[in-house]
């Protein structure tokens, strides 16, 4: 790993700020209840995303970088894989209770 692309206190702290923020604000959204449920449902489910991206980003140092290139392809391959095994299970169980019903 190159120097440049080493992990810092600066970026952890950065990474765990952000996370800490898009953790608070879901938070504060369901307390205040000022929302209807759908808009706070579609708020929270956006907000994990971005944390998703950010720990990705921040903790686990995947990028499209050189160093980190192999690693998010990997990443995504599993998710992939995990993806069409939840999915195709799901669809064969529901294919057979149509099929039996």
């Amino acid at each position: 790993m190159s120097q440049s692309h080493a992990p810092t206190i600066k970026g952890y702290l950065i990474g765990f700020v952000l996370a800490l923020i898009l953790s608070v604000i879901p938070f504060w959204l369901v307390m205040e209840g000022g929302l209807t449920p759908r808009t706070t449902a579609v708020l929270i489910f956006s907000f994990a995303v971005a944390q998703v991206f950010v720990h990705l980003r921040s903790f686990l140092h995947l990028g499209w970088s050189k160093d980190g290139k192999l690693n998010t392809m990997a990443l995504a391959f599993t998710g992939l894989v995990i993806f069409m095994l939840v999915g195709l299970s799901v669809w064969i169980l529901f294919s057979a209770n149509a099929l039996m019903m």
